[in-house]
């Protein structure tokens, strides 16, 4: 019995022991406060970081299930991949997602998300002065979310990274009529299971994860409104240096229309990689470290021009 305890006691004192960076699992939860509003950040920052990132999840889920997936054996996490290449990586819950509450009216808006948006942004050089500006990573309803904040606060970030992007920019989508009040369908796992379209990249484990964590953080469907200010969006207006992703077999991103956004962006300093096998969820499936290779080789790509890399008073100046 005495062994035992003894035992117990070493145990306790070697866990209390273990820096806090290898002992806790989960991502740093933050909030950020815009006018009066709670949004919550999640991150997983390296001791000495070279760039910081903000992640924007999907339509339907949050930012946890999307990029900090923990499946046993595989390296799965977007947060964790980007700290271990150094990055300060962020991810953002927008109005009624995972741990943000809804706004008061229960609807989500695209203006007034990418207005959250460019706050966490602020937020985030406010952290790390001594680093560039932001860069800004959208994924499927995300990427227009970026696409907005982008064209809107340029002036908050120094990369742009569009993945999943659906939406064509020569075509005009029809706007549903809004309801009354926000119906707060609840989510399925037939939703959740449904951006995995490629056995040869999924496999079934990975799925069963990823509904559960799905179900978990967004048990209830975040509901939009007024998306007719989407119909601002302008890829010529992007003057932000841009990557765009497309998985090969992403039906919610077809290749004429991926083509038509990358030629119309604003920027020559922009890329266009395609993650073959990869189809929506990309980030999660095989092609996880394609994906994150690629976004990697973008952000330190060699630039003709030094302005990512001024300090923050010459950026002030002008």
């Amino acid at each position: 019995m005495k062994f035992k305890l003894r035992a117990l006691l070493l145990l306790a004192a070697i866990l209390c022991c273990v820096p806090p960076a290898f002992a806790a699992s989960e991502p740093v939860r933050a909030t950020v406060n815009v006018n009066g509003h709670g949004i919550a950040v999640w991150s997983r920052v390296p001791t000495s970081p070279k760039l910081a990132i903000l992640l924007i999840h999907g339509r339907t889920w949050s930012a946890l299930p999307d990029f900090d997936l923990q499946v046993p054996q595989k390296n799965r996490s977007v947060l964790q991949a980007f700290a271990k290449l150094g990055y300060a990586t962020y991810a953002i819950d927008l109005r009624g997602y995972g741990a943000t509450p809804r706004d008061n009216d229960g609807w989500t808006k695209p203006n007034e998300s990418a207005r959250d948006v460019a706050e966490v942004l602020r937020w985030i050089s406010q952290r790390h002065p001594q680093l560039p500006l932001p860069v800004l990573l959208g994924w499927s309803n995300g990427s227009i979310v970026a696409h907005l904040a982008a064209q809107q606060y340029p002036e908050l970030l120094s990369d742009l990274i569009l993945y999943g992007y659906p939406r064509d920019p020569a075509a005009t989508p029809p706007i549903p009529p809004t309801p009354a009040t926000p119906p707060r369908e609840v989510n399925t796992r037939e939703r959740a299971m449904s951006d995995f379209i490629s056995p040869q990249v999924t496999s079934q484990d990975l799925i069963e994860i990823y509904v559960k964590a799905a179900l978990k953080a967004d048990p209830l469907r975040a509901d939009w409104s007024q998306l007719e200010e989407f119909r601002a969006l302008d890829p010529a207006l992007v003057k932000t240096p841009t990557l765009l992703i497309r998985g090969e077999r992403d039906p919610l991103a077809p290749m004429p229309a991926q083509a038509r956004l990358f030629t119309a962006l604003g920027n020559p300093d922009k890329q266009f990689v395609v993650l073959a096998g990869g189809d929506h969820a990309a980030m999660l499936e095989d092609t996880h470290d394609a994906f994150m290779a690629a976004v990697d080789a973008f952000v330190r790509r060699p630039r003709l021009h030094s302005t990512k890399h001024e300090t923050r008073d010459a950026r002030h100046d002008r």
